[in-house]
């Protein structure tokens, strides 16, 4: 029975993958919610230039996450196209604001790779690892890096 067992050591990852920018991001499709529509969202006062502001979804005031702001790049002129994903990690619930979403993608765990240290990159600082699917590279983000940073930015 062990030999049936060892036989499956290859384990995957579902990844759900989507667009900032010209640059393709994915994360952990356990830690995404729902994915919705562009909402017009509250601003708050006081709070971090990458959030946007917060929306009332369901009774619940979510924040929501300019992801390309939050990454160090142009903040997104939101439009009918845009999308936000509710995610989860750990208590924290938010929704990050995307260009589009792309795939789900099943990825073999030994296929991620640790991406290569540079001090001068602030992006890798969300950046849990790199995979090549179809010849793109897509980053894989520390969903718990980005978030907790930004709650404790706005406290």
């Amino acid at each position: 029975m062990s030999n049936q067992l060892s036989h499956s050591k290859t384990s995957e990852i579902e990844l759900l993958s989507f667009r900032v920018g010209e640059q393709e991001f994915a994360l952990d499709i356990m830690s995404v919610r729902e994915i919705r529509g562009w909402t017009r969202a509250t601003p708050l006062p006081h709070s971090p230039p990458f959030v946007r502001g917060v929306i009332n979804l369901r009774g619940t005031v979510l924040p929501i996450i300019d992801l390309a702001a939050r990454l160090g790049q142009h903040s997104t002129d939101p439009s009918e196209r845009n999308v936000f994903i509710v995610v989860q990690s750990g208590e924290e619930t938010v929704g990050l604001l995307v260009d589009a979403v792309s795939d789900i993608l099943s990825i073999k765990t030994e296929e991620l790779q640790s991406p290569p240290e540079m001090a001068a990159d602030t992006n890798n600082i969300f950046v849990e690892s790199l995979t090549i699917v179809e010849d793109r590279m897509l980053r894989v983000l520390d969903l718990r890096a980005a978030l907790l940073s930004s709650s404790s930015e706005a406290a």
